[in-house]
């Protein structure tokens, strides 16, 4: 036997008995030496651990055995012998099949065993119950390793039929040779098949096409099997497929694009004999084979080389099922090769078969009048604008921004402040990478472990998780664990928010497509439209030219259910939980080197909810702030474009290179807005897609001089006033002294006391946790700034339900901030011209948001007035007398004091380049709809769409409207009238009246003036809560008298919704441009995964089984159609300044160009809105509504449909506004 190392006493035991030859592990160097114990793996292979493992065992029963001898030697009790010999017997048994008795001790040493005492035989009891246990697991793995080799073998293939006359077929045909299903019985049998075996069977879903809609089990079923073809488990979907199929209820689930899709994947191996299960069980369940089971079945009989007879059989009987043979290479998608193999088999049966040409699609014409003029045949006044850049220079910039997606993910140097590498940094980064090391190893035992158990799950027919988890390579999915560890706040994250974003990443990084070659071709062809130094036969919108070079369309990606989603990101989450350990001694130096969890779950309220969150160990966090190390990584797809985008061509192509991104952004799970968008008719859908590309197509870089001021301000402690959020250091602590939290045990502490220490301490946790979210989203701003500071970058654009459009980037957009935007400027310049210097002069004066009622002439001489301040603050900004800090937006202002600066010491200013953009805002724009409308002559006045000299402010007129009736109150003695004297101003009631026109409630509106009186330090704060109901009341009131067309048609759009909601359909409606709108608002259905480290509960409100929410939907109605409304006509403004050869970008309603284009824009705007305007969107809303809701026969009679009618055709009056006098509004935008 080996040598065996000895502990001193019994206690020995309890120290794993180690075989030479396999020592512990040597102690390492810093802060992880001899803090391991065991090594917990090795470079040996499996089998040979296990071997080692399976020695140390056989020896630790050997010496078991050596101890019982050494007990009765020393005159052991016969009784106590037998005990000891027994358990040694039974841990023996499994290997040696039993024991010898052991040897009788002597009759007269009975009398010892009253002083032998029982401690070293519980010892050794415990010691053997251990030792069981860890055999135990040793066989299952073993098992576990052998049933991995053999568990496709288990995998059931032949199908269970619930059709007889099927099913007995099968059996006979299953027992000859392999051949085709479509010989001349069972050909006969097939197309007998009923359509429906059952009453229950006929309540099962057939595909509709995208009409279809696959909820709940369906969609999971769905996606379960795209996974499994795409990872290599076909046999594994044709066993769940299978499953289901045996069992009537389970049936149910099972659609023909299921069938297909297993179909398809036995076609392109060649195995026909489990293609034709597939085929058997598909007619079993009653379904008709549609043209891509044909296709399946065509290309796999084209692969084997099957016979023309049975060829013609399957041609034959597809004929009889009512389809065409042209429509199997026209209508079904196919690669190259799979039409090749069809081709073939189609030709031995029909040598003379020519398969037709691709049919040339109508010249597809959008039919919208308002983009007629876009979409019209050559004009000589388009004049497309161009990049800046050259071809060769473009190519270049497309390399990289494909290496960065090929990567997945892009690592960026932090903008902290960088430390000094002390002794102390450099151990705890030592530290932090001997970690590192050992979870790679953990996390790729515990993902294979976790596979091997849902890998089990599948193989008894269970939808598991299996596919899911190799979609990614091990490498790609351990590295996105250590990142998520890595980014983890101090004070945690939610459980449920760390699943749903892991899971999400699986399936965005699963999307990317491998078309390198063919797209860097077809893209260098593509940029021969935007560089500055190549030309095009004729000047086209980016999507035609795209389209004219034949790009195939990219295939449409099915989404994930939400449940998938969260239970696969919560199985990866708890896989970091299990491996992710670290020594107790970087937590307590003089604890014993055990290992602890890095990660911890614990629950917490948040919103008077108890939620499960993950938090680090606080030695966890201070290890990382010892290491400082400074680099920060982000998804390819969260950070800008290196190069121009793709140019949208359909709901889901365009934008990034390799990385499938949808057109319209909606919330996991759903589908429904994706299906409206799917049956548009394409041309329907241009206005939007090119609008889209446009926005994306803009270049930007970073304004330098700002980015190093701001960096100045965020390594030293930040400004909150100017917008740079303050390091954690300076958050609130908890109280000290008599506040002090722990007081809070104290028996002399009263209940009120007790209740406002923690109140305090909740406000001061709540200030701090607020701070750690502003600075970490300032750090990943200016992080990604400093990063793509000299280069050119492009923002691809996509759009919310409504049609609002936004940057996919998300945390370094010009949508931000006043910050946000300051950084960015366009790449490309234009000299300002004669009138460029006069709106950079405006601009600036807006920004500081000193001059409102004052006209555009008065704005330009107060600019002139300034003048030396504006150059002091471009020169001097921190040094100086600092003018810019006291504007609206005092970093924009800085930027222009800068940019003015410039211009007016160039040379010729009107020929100074600027990269600076103008920014022209509508003047309350939500109003400015409604109207519009409504031909509301008063309102229109009061929102700048009548000319006039001075511009009209909507809040200092409804303040003025407000105080009237305060003034009236007063002297009829209400008391909260007397305390406001005084206190109403313009912005006490600016943001109500904004948001009046979004759907704010009369609750929601108090909210947001209480806030506002709560700012002001001299208003009694006794009298808030009541001036605040006061006040809004008066607001509403107000805003009736003056926007009585506006409450009007506010009030018929919610009274719709309601009623439509009543019959049990979300509102639906589309855009003047052609944009199919769905509400997503339906009554929540509770979602929960059980198991794990907390059973998870979420509510989903996409889930379009459930009934509409009625208070969402009406409420949300009036807010989102005039959405739908501004968005158009900034689609509508972008589209036309295109045409003109402008830079255009915007913020919702704010519009921006180039200073010297801003007279250009203003006009285009203007027009714009007027055309939109002059549809009758109103009407044309009814007409739809009625056609979509009240023409079906079949419910024409109820209640709801009849009011629904009788209120869509009450289409509110309009007045005698003239829309014509928009164009001559100089502040409509300004």
């Amino acid at each position: 036997m080996s040598a065996v190392r000895w502990g001193r006493g019994a206690a020995g035991f309890g120290r794993a008995l180690w075989p030479a030859g396999t020592p512990g592990l040597l102690a390492e160097e810093g802060a992880l030496g001899g803090v391991w114990g065991r090594k917990r793996s090795s470079t040996a292979s499996p089998c040979e651990q296990d071997r080692r493992k399976d020695w140390g065992h056989a020896e630790l029963l050997e010496v078991l055995k050596a101890r019982v001898r050494q007990l009765q030697a020393e005159g052991m009790a016969e009784v106590t012998v037998k005990r000891v010999a027994k358990r040694v017997a039974v841990a023996r048994a499994p290997e040696a099949g039993g024991a010898q008795p052991p040897r009788q001790a002597p009759a007269g040493a009975k009398g010892a065993a009253a002083t032998l005492s029982s401690r070293w035989a519980q010892k050794l009891d415990s010691d053997q119950q251990l030792m069981q246990k860890r055999k135990q697991r040793l066989e299952g793995k073993l098992q576990k390793r052998v049933e991995k080799g053999a568990w496709q073998k288990q995998l059931r293939l032949e199908p269970r039929l619930l059709s007889r006359k099927l099913a007995s077929q099968l059996q006979r045909w299953g027992q000859g040779a392999p051949r085709s299903p479509w010989e001349e019985q069972p050909a006969q049998l097939l197309q007998e098949a009923p359509h429906r075996l059952s009453s229950e069977a006929a309540a099962a879903p057939a595909d509709r096409g995208p009409e279809s809609r696959l909820e709940g089990q369906q969609q999971r079923l769905l996606s379960f099997f795209e996974c499994c073809l795409l990872t290599g488990h076909l046999p594994l979907a044709h066993h769940v497929l299978v499953t289901h199929h045996s069992k009537s209820q389970q049936q149910r689930l099972l659609t023909l694009s299921m069938y297909n899709m297993v179909m398809l994947g036995w076609a392109r191996q060649g195995s026909f004999k489990e293609l034709t299960y597939v085929f058997f069980m598909l007619k079993d369940a009653g379904l008709d084979p549609d043209l891509q089971s044909y296709a399946a079945a065509l290309q796999c009989m084209g692969r084997l080389d099957q016979d023309a007879g049975t060829i013609r059989r399957c041609l034959k009987q597809m004929a009889q099922d009512g389809l065409q043979l042209q429509g199997l290479f026209t209508a079904v998608p196919l690669s190259a090769e799979e039409r090749a193999e069809l081709l073939r088999a189609v030709r031995k049966a029909k040598p003379a078969f020519t398969p037709p040409r691709p049919p040339v699609p109508p010249p597809q014409v959008n039919t919208s009048p308002l983009l007629r003029e876009i979409y019209a045949k050559q004009d000589p006044a388009v004049s497309y604008p161009r990049l800046h850049l050259s071809l060769k220079e473009l190519q270049g910039l497309f390399q990289q921004q494909l290496r960065v997606e090929m990567a997945t993910t892009i690592t960026v140097e932090s903008v902290e402040k960088v430390p000094l590498l002390t002794k102390e940094v450099l151990h705890a980064r030592k530290t932090l990478a001997g970690l590192r090391t050992r979870w790679r190893t953990a996390l790729y035992r515990e993902l294979q472990e976790t596979k091997e158990s849902e890998a089990h799950a599948a193989r008894e027919g269970r939808l598991s998780l299996f596919p899911y988890l190799c979609l990614l390579s091990e490498k790609e999915v351990v590295r996105m664990l250590l990142q998520t560890l890595q980014a983890l706040p101090a004070q945690g994250e939610s459980l449920l928010f760390l699943a749903h974003e892991l899971g999400l990443r699986v399936f965005k990084r699963k999307q990317l497509r491998n078309e390198v070659q063919e797209l860097e071709q077809r893209y260098s062809k593509y940029l021969h439209l935007l560089a500055s130094d190549t030309q095009v036969a004729e000047p086209c919108l980016p999507r035609q030219h795209w389209e004219a070079l034949g790009v195939p369309e990219a295939p449409h990606e099915q989404p994930w259910p939400m449940s998938v989603v969260v239970q696969l990101g919560k199985q990866l989450a708890e896989v970091l939980v299990r491996a992710a350990q670290m020594p107790s001694s970087l937590a307590a130096p003089r604890s014993p080197g055990t290992l602890i969890p890095v990660l911890y779950h614990v629950y917490s309220f948040r919103s008077f909810r108890q939620i499960g969150i993950l938090k680090p160990h606080p030695a966890f966090t201070q290890l990382l702030e010892t290491a400082a190390e400074r680099t920060l990584t982000f998804e390819s797809t969260d950070v800008p474009m290196l190069c121009p985008p793709l140019p949208w061509t359909s709901p889901h192509s365009g934008a990034f290179l390799l990385s499938p991104t949808k057109m319209m952004r909606s919330v996991e799970g759903s589908q429904q807005h994706q299906l409206l968008l799917e049956r548009c008719p394409p041309a329907e859908l241009h206005g939007a897609l090119d609008a889209l590309t446009q926005l994306g197509n803009c270049a930007w870089r970073v304004n330098g001089r700002v980015l190093d001021l701001v960096l100045q301000l965020f390594a030293d402690k930040g400004c909150p006033r100017l917008g740079v959020p303050a390091p954690p250091s300076e958050a609130p602590r908890p109280p000290e002294g008599r506040r002090a939290p722990n007081r809070c045990l104290l028996p002399e502490v009263s209940p009120a006391e007790k209740a406002e220490m923690r109140r305090e301490l909740a406000r001061r946790l709540k200030v701090a946790r607020e701070m750690q979210s502003l600075r970490a989203d300032a750090l990943y701003r200016l992080s990604l700034a400093r990063h793509l500071r000299h280069r050119v970058f492009w923002l691809p654009h996509n759009m919310d339900f409504r049609g609002r459009t936004y940057p996919c980037s998300p945390h370094f957009n010009h949508l931000g901030s006043d910050l946000a935007r300051a950084l960015l400027e366009f790449a490309q310049g234009r000299p300002l011209g004669p009138h460029g210097l006069n709106w950079l002069k405006i601009h600036l004066v807006n920004l500081t948001g000193l001059k409102k009622r004052e006209s555009l002439q008065a704005r330009r001489d107060y600019a002139d007035e300034l003048m030396e301040d504006i150059l002091d603050s471009a020169d001097r900004p921190m040094t100086g007398r600092k003018w810019w800090m006291e504007a609206d937006e005092p970093w924009q202002a800085l930027a222009c004091c800068m940019e003015v600066a410039r211009a007016v010491r160039a040379p010729d200013p009107a020929a100074y380049v600027s990269h600076f953009p103008v920014h022209q805002d509508g003047s309350c724009n939500g109003l400015q709809h409604y109207a519009a409308l409504g031909r509301d002559s008063a309102g229109a006045a009061s929102v700048n769409l009548l000319p006039s000299d001075l511009p009209q402010d909507v809040y200092s007129e409804v303040a003025a409207q407000v105080e009237v009736f305060r003034r009236q109150d007063a002297e009829q003695g209400v008391q909260v009238a007397q305390v406001l004297e005084g206190f109403i101003s313009r912005k006490v009631v600016k943001q109500t009246v904004m948001t009046v026109v979004y759907g704010v409630t009369r609750y929601g509106g108090r909210l947001q003036i209480e806030k506002r009186l709560r700012e002001i330090h001299d208003f009694p704060q006794d009298f808030v809560w009541e001036a605040s109901h006061y006040l809004v009341r008066q607001v509403f009131n107000s805003l009736q008298e003056m926007f009585s067309g506006t409450r009007s048609i506010q009030r018929w759009l919610t009274e719709s919704a309601r009623l439509i909601s009543h019959t049990g359909s979300a509102v639906e409606w589309v855009t003047p441009l052609g944009i199919p709108i769905i509400q997503p608002y339906h009554r929540d259905s509770k979602v929960m995964i059980k198991g794990g480290l907390q059973s998870l509960t979420f509510s989903s409100s996409v889930d379009t089984s459930q009934k509409p929410n009625t208070l969402k939907q009406k409420n949300g109605f009036p807010p989102n159609f005039i959405h739908s409304l501004d968005s158009s006509h900034m689609m509508l403004t972008a589209l036309h300044c295109y045409r003109k050869g402008l830079t255009f970008v915007s913020v919702h309603d704010c519009f921006w160009t180039h200073a010297a284009d801003v007279a250009v824009m203003n006009q285009v705007c203007r027009e714009q809105f007027v055309r939109l305007h002059s549809q009758p969107i109103l009407h044309n809303l009814s007409r739809f509504l009625i056609e979509r809701f009240c023409s079906d026969p079949r419910t024409s009679k109820s209640i709801w449909v009849s009011r629904l009618m009788d209120t869509l055709l009450s289409v509110p009056k309009t007045g005698t506004f003239n829309l014509e006098q928009v164009k001559h509004s100089t502040y409509f935008f300004s």
